[in-house]
């Protein structure tokens, strides 16, 4: 194994465990009365796509802004959807609830990592789905990654 530090996306165990943690979410979202407004149209592929996305932001591969051109594809996606407070609290929720459903790894380190993203995330969702938002220039996606935190260690 030598001096290789896991990402978060290899920690988490990769594309599968992002591909089965947002199909558990998005059968959640559909059937929650406060979400089901904001998904109740969605494409049968999206599941797939934020799975791409997330797995990209934790520091797998770059198929999310290779196949859909990233950010700024991310950033249309919630233009004018009015995200509501409650909206975004229960999202996070949803997410969670999914994580531990589908096995993600418990370590605080993990956690950590994933939670802030969610949060970080959801809230620039909500901000960017105002009526009238003007979203950043920023034509990547946001990685995130361990910071100070290293799985297993102290």
């Amino acid at each position: 194994m030598g001096d290789h530090q896991p990402t978060v996306y290899e920690w988490a165990g990769g594309e599968e465990a992002w591909h089965r943690l947002t199909e558990v979410f998005y059968k959640k979202v559909v059937e929650d009365d406060l979400l089901k407004p904001l998904f109740e149209h969605m494409q049968p592929d999206h599941p797939k796509h934020v799975a791409m996305m997330l797995g990209e932001v934790f520091g797998g591969p770059a198929v999310y802004t290779e196949e859909f051109g990233g950010y700024p594809r991310l950033v249309r996606r919630h233009r004018n959807r009015d995200i509501q407070p409650a909206q975004r609290a229960r999202w996070v929720e949803l997410m969670l609830e999914s994580a531990d459903e589908t096995g993600l790894p418990q370590d605080a380190e993990f956690r950590a990592a994933f939670v802030s993203y969610i949060e970080f995330g959801s809230r620039r969702a909500m901000a960017n789905s105002a009526p009238g938002a003007v979203p950043g220039e920023r034509e990547t996606l946001k990685l995130w990654g361990w910071g100070e935190a290293r799985p297993g260690g102290e």
